[in-house]
């Protein structure tokens, strides 16, 4: 079986990287915030009503909806078991986030990437330096402190905690199994289709589960935290798609890993700005060693990369 190559352009594939892990660090704040007016099925349905209209509008004015009538009987198969991932890790994850916090959401989903990364290296063959290695370690062993100290931290219902870590740990896997299946997808058809088709799918599954008049009773607030968890699922899938065809997708996993520590801060900031919107997160000495392990091993992983890439000419 012919497996998905990169086109090389690394510096390209970590931009879009670094955008994607900047969208979903802002992501659960607003997506909290939504959750005080609108239940998880029909947030998740918006999201996905919003984001399949975007990219079928854009195909469509670009002339490139015949690509479909190329696929074989075995891409339908891989889209439709990728749509039923991403369904399920959408939905997992806004059910497992009215159980934290969003700190600590974004924590524990990045399972999700690290996942990502060690299937990159045992589904697609990518090598991993001895230095990439060390990164990943780094980035595994600061998730693990800053788990362990949030844990036992006052900004999370004590008695909650396993139930939403739980299900966020499941929507890590199956998110994990869906990102391997859309880069193999990638010899076929582009990321634009293959997230069309994925959205539409999703939407129509959650369809009878989704109350749409719930949308039409929200204030302005809640409103405009909606819009944006509508529009952030499309830049932030959209530049992850496009990452991976650029770079490796355990280069991508590692970079992905930086995003609880930039939603930390969101947070931060949104509590500076309006400490009625939500509550700080509260990290003692032990989860900022475990974030700094976090920073520090992505960083290695992604930068080791670079001086290997410097050698080799861009295609």
């Amino acid at each position: 079986m012919s497996l998905h190559q990169t086109s090389g352009h690394w510096k390209l594939g970590l931009a879009l990287a670094i955008a994607t892990a900047l969208c979903w660090a802002t992501l659960p704040l607003t997506l909290r915030v939504s959750l005080e007016q609108v239940d998880a099925w029909t947030i998740t349905w918006i999201r996905f009503v919003t984001a399949a209209l975007a990219l079928f509008g854009w195909l469509l004015v670009r002339g490139r909806l015949g690509t479909y009538r190329q696929l074989q009987p075995k891409h339908w198969t891989m889209m439709l078991f990728a749509g039923v991932m991403l369904t399920l890790n959408f939905v997992g994850y806004l059910f497992g986030l009215q159980f934290t916090t969003p700190g600590n959401a974004q924590l524990l989903i990045q399972a999700a990437p690290i996942l990502m990364a060690l299937g990159g290296i045992y589904v697609f063959k990518e090598s991993f330096s001895a230095g990439q290695w060390l990164g990943l370690a780094g980035v595994a062993v600061g998730l693990a402190l800053f788990a362990f100290d949030q844990a036992g931290s006052r900004s999370v219902p004590a008695s909650n905690y396993p139930l939403g870590a739980a299900i966020i740990l499941v929507a890590g896997l199956v998110w994990a199994v869906y990102a391997l299946v859309q880069k193999q997808l990638l010899l076929a058809i582009s990321s634009q289709h293959v997230l069309c088709f994925l959205y539409a799918m999703a939407a129509l599954l959650l369809w009878p589960l989704a109350s749409p008049g719930r949308l039409l009773e929200l204030d302005n607030t809640h409103f405009w935290a909606l819009v944006y968890c509508c529009l952030n699922t499309v830049m932030a899938y959209g530049a992850f798609a496009e990452a991976l065809a650029h770079w490796e997708a355990s280069r991508v996993g590692v970079v992905l890993a930086l995003t609880p520590l930039l939603c930390v801060f969101t947070v931060h900031i949104a509590h500076q700005i309006n400490p009625s919107l939500i509550a700080p997160e509260h990290i003692n000495l032990i989860g900022w060693i475990g974030a700094l392990l976090v920073i520090v091993g992505s960083a290695t992983g992604s930068l080791t990369q670079r001086r290997a890439a410097l050698s080799q000419p861009e295609n």
